[in-house]
């Protein structure tokens, strides 16, 4: 048996996305850390898989598979890719493409120049619904480290769990001991995304993302979200905000109360296509 995929990234946040419409795909924990291995498989940061409508009003289910082989509820990166998929792939020509994810309904928009907008969802701030543990809500938390170190973090749903701490240059962040710690830090439950965030000005930052499952990517659509988000609420920034990652620019809009959604801009590209046989 032959399973066809396309390999897809948003800024240098790269994925394999499975068409699993028009042929039966059979998912392990296993197989996706194999396929995920850079150097003896395909090599991404997280799999997609396109799938029929489960939730009413959508026309398509979108699943995620971070690279460590764990399910997560939403990639704002990757659901550019996703609605860029399914149009090449005469899935759908609408414009306009509700789809539903673990984390609910969400709506991808396509303009005719390949420009991609998603309406991310209303943030949440609710301990509970990050989820994260802390007696009462607040715009910052003290978290202690293994190390005995103690950081202050905002707490952030975007659909998952995101951590954003402000740098004061993201050259010098310690992303990768620092977002490991925070990433399976007891206060979240379910893990957490870590964002490290620099202010340029009002409209503009620049940020890294440590991704549970996954390690540093060079862009995170949820983290670009949950970062701007913290921001304005914290009074930092002005919508919309320009967001610089290591693999581009998004472009993240939101109100600014809580039943607003955020709206994410930006691009997504195919690299390649492949095939996989039973034996891989």
């Amino acid at each position: 048996m032959r399973l066809s995929f396309t390999k897809m990234h948003g800024l240098g946040n790269d994925f394999m996305v499975i068409d699993a419409i028009t042929q039966t795909v059979e998912l392990t924990p296993e197989q996706i850390r194999r396929w995920a291995d850079r150097h003896f498989g395909v090599g991404f940061d997280q799999l997609l898989l396109v799938a029929p409508p489960t939730l009413p009003d959508t026309l398509f289910t979108y699943r995620i598979f971070n690279a460590d082989g764990s399910e997560v509820e939403q990639c704002g990166n990757g659901a550019r890719c996703f609605a860029r998929f399914v149009r090449d792939k005469g899935l759908t020509q609408e414009h306009t493409i509700p789809v539903g994810t673990k984390a609910g309904r969400i709506v991808l928009e396509v303009t005719d120049a390949g420009e991609i907008t998603v309406n991310m969802g209303c943030p949440r701030f609710q301990p509970e619904q990050i989820p994260f543990l802390a007696d009462t809500p607040a715009k910052a938390y003290p978290l202690e480290l293994p190390t005995g170190q103690t950081v202050m973090i905002d707490a952030v749903s975007m659909g998952n769990p995101h951590a954003v701490l402000d740098v004061p240059s993201v050259d010098w962040a310690p992303v990768a001991e620092m977002g490991a710690q925070i990433e399976i830090h007891p206060r979240f439950p379910q893990r957490v995304n870590v964002g490290f965030m620099e202010v340029v000005d009002r409209q503009q930052i620049r940020l890294r993302v440590f991704e549970r499952g996954a390690g540093e990517t060079l862009a995170c659509g949820t983290g670009a979200s949950a970062a701007v988000v913290s921001g304005i609420r914290r009074g930092l920034l002005d919508s919309p905000c320009r967001v610089l990652v290591r693999g581009g620019e998004l472009s993240i809009a939101w109100a600014g109360t809580a039943d607003a959604p955020v709206m994410m801009t930006g691009p997504a590209e195919p690299v390649f296509e492949g095939q996989l046989t039973s034996a891989d």
